[in-house]
């Protein structure tokens, strides 16, 4: 079998590291971190987080950088950059290419226990409104916040008296804090700890592995399977087999890494790049349980050294305490989703993904959060009252924020609902006092209509006594920027129902994680992963 033949995880003098989507579970799974203690605590260096917890439920942001360097600001070598396909020395020094931006961000909840998780990939393209001006800049892709904080903040050092360790430790900080202050603008949730890796992390991590398993379903001719940016080719390594539509691969380390990291002949680019990643990490999952990964524990003092260069986690977090509770954590009981947006765009000249930000954070919130499994009464049920007809309600919408023709464009959804255009117009100083998140309020004989027009910004209705009869408002937030998916009659702009673990373990070539559903693996699912485009 390719994939268990290839080497040892420990194997070689390779420098060990691990990606935003390993460094979480290489560490902890494993069980072996109270082994190296100070090795262990060494992998700090970030940024510190107040309050965070290392046992029972908490949140957890991995994130991949696309940067071609070090963390002290050190270009990578060009045979390593070759091997990765990642460009050349002169390239990183001389015409930008890399960056600091985080190509991969996903928010994992670990529930107590630590015998199950959920993770929510966000797309890199998510255009948002940062907490605040990074190097000036208020507004742009989500992923450009820490390369934004980074660049501001080495320029307000180059002519102090640090050293350029204390430097780039600082911009990597600055960085991080931003990072972790948008995801949580936008994903609405306290950020307990993170991790965070470069290319070479995940290269070196694919190498020490032997190379990673893949299962991909060609689509549009097997366009997918390969792809000139990424370098990803997938006859390269050769197919190990195929089975209902899905190809069966093994990757050597480049291939591994460019395999997650083409979207350009990927149907839906960037989102269809979050699935393989969520399929990667639940291989790295299934091989450190079934292919005796980190059992000669006598090199891992070594190998951990080296991850220093290439692998960051907060300064806060206990990695020691946190590890015994991950234990029990399989790929069976780890679900993925990919946040949702509302559509593509243009925006400054930049290619991005419109987003709704209440949206999102009520999908995550149901994941993370699920509401307790409430007992059947003995008694019969009470039927719920019907919802009066759309068209007996009054919709007025005011624009809280700054996106123009919002309030005309939620209007205009409503109506195609059936309800009455009211009031369609900016807030004012007569208006309720504006929120990030936006309100429904509702007069007399409208409070279902008024919950469910709710339901779609993810708010909670409320009465209001100047409202007149049959009128419900709804007062766009600061934070809403586009007309939520459900409000939208296309079918791609809504959120999927999770694919169930069953229909994927019947269709390995399922529809996984397809409009936003769930990643899924079956228990009887070859190397415990999903398939994906």
């Amino acid at each position: 079998m390719l994939g268990m033949g290839g080497g040892s995880l420990l194997a070689g003098k390779v420098g060990y590291a691990v990606t935003c989507l390993f460094a979480a579970v290489v560490l902890t799974v494993s069980g072996y971190a109270y082994k190296v203690v100070s090795l262990a605590d060494g992998l700090g260096g970030g940024v510190g987080i107040n309050g965070g917890a290392s046992v029972g439920a908490m949140n957890i942001l991995l994130m991949g950088l696309e940067s071609r360097t070090n963390y002290q600001g050190q270009t990578l070598s060009a045979g390593l950059l070759a091997a990765m396909h990642a460009g050349s020395v002169y390239g990183v020094e001389n015409e930008g290419v890399g960056g600091q931006d985080t190509n991969t961000l996903i928010l994992l909840h670990i529930f107590a226990g630590g015998q199950k998780a959920v993770g929510f990939s966000i797309p890199r393209d998510d255009w948002v409104t940062y907490p605040q001006a990074y190097d000036g800049q208020s507004q742009g892709k989500i992923d450009q916040a820490y390369g934004l904080a980074y660049a501001q903040s080495l320029s307000s050092t180059v002519n102090s008296s640090m050293s350029t360790e204390q430097r780039y430790t600082e911009a990597n900080q600055a960085g991080q804090a931003a990072t972790l202050a948008t995801v949580e603008s936008v994903a609405g949730q306290k950020i307990d700890h993170f991790t965070e890796v470069n290319l070479a992390g995940f290269y070196y991590l694919a190498a020490d592995f032997g190379g990673i398993e893949a299962c991909v379903k060609p689509e549009n001719g097997g366009v997918n399977l390969t792809d000139a940016n990424s370098g990803f080719n997938a006859m390269k390594d050769g197919y190990v087999w195929s089975k209902g539509g899905a190809q069966y691969l093994h990757l050597s380390a480049p291939q591994a890494l460019a395999f997650v990291r083409e979207r350009d002949n990927l149907q839906n680019g960037d989102l269809d790049r979050t699935h393989r990643q969520q399929a990667v990490l639940d291989y790295v999952i299934w091989k450190l349980e079934n292919g005796g990964a980190l059992s000669d524990i006598t090199q891992l003092p070594s190998l951990l050294d080296s991850a220093k260069q290439y692998l960051i986690t907060d300064s806060t977090w206990n990695l020691l305490s946190f590890a015994p509770q991950m234990r029990a954590l399989t790929g069976k009981n780890l679900q993925f989703y990919t946040a949702p947006i509302v559509g593509y765009a243009t925006i400054d000249g930049q290619a991005a993904n419109q987003i709704d930000v209440p949206t999102i954070q009520a999908a995550i919130k149901a994941k993370f959060d699920p509401a307790p499994a409430v007992a059947a009464a003995s008694s019969p049920a009470k039927k719920a009252p019907a919802i009066p007809p759309a068209s007996t309600v009054t919709a007025d919408v005011y624009n809280g924020g700054s996106t123009s023709g919002l309030a005309t464009g939620v209007s205009n959804a409503l109506a195609a609902k059936g309800y009455k255009a009211g009031q369609v117009t900016n807030a004012t100083a007569q208006t309720q006092a504006v929120t990030a998140g936006t309100q429904v309020f509702y007069g007399t004989g409208a409070s279902a209509n008024a919950a469910e027009i709710a339901g779609y910004f993810g708010a909670t209705a409320k009465a209001l006594s100047s409202l007149p009869a049959g009128h419900v408002e709804v007062l766009l937030g600061t934070g809403a920027t586009v007309v939520p998916s459900g409000l939208t009659s296309a079918p791609a702009a809504q959120s999927a129902p999770a694919t169930s673990a069953a229909s994927s373990a019947t269709s390995p070539a399922g529809n996984n994680g397809a409009a936003g559903g769930a990643v899924t693996v079956s228990s009887k699912a070859k190397y415990g992963i999903p398939c994906v485009y």
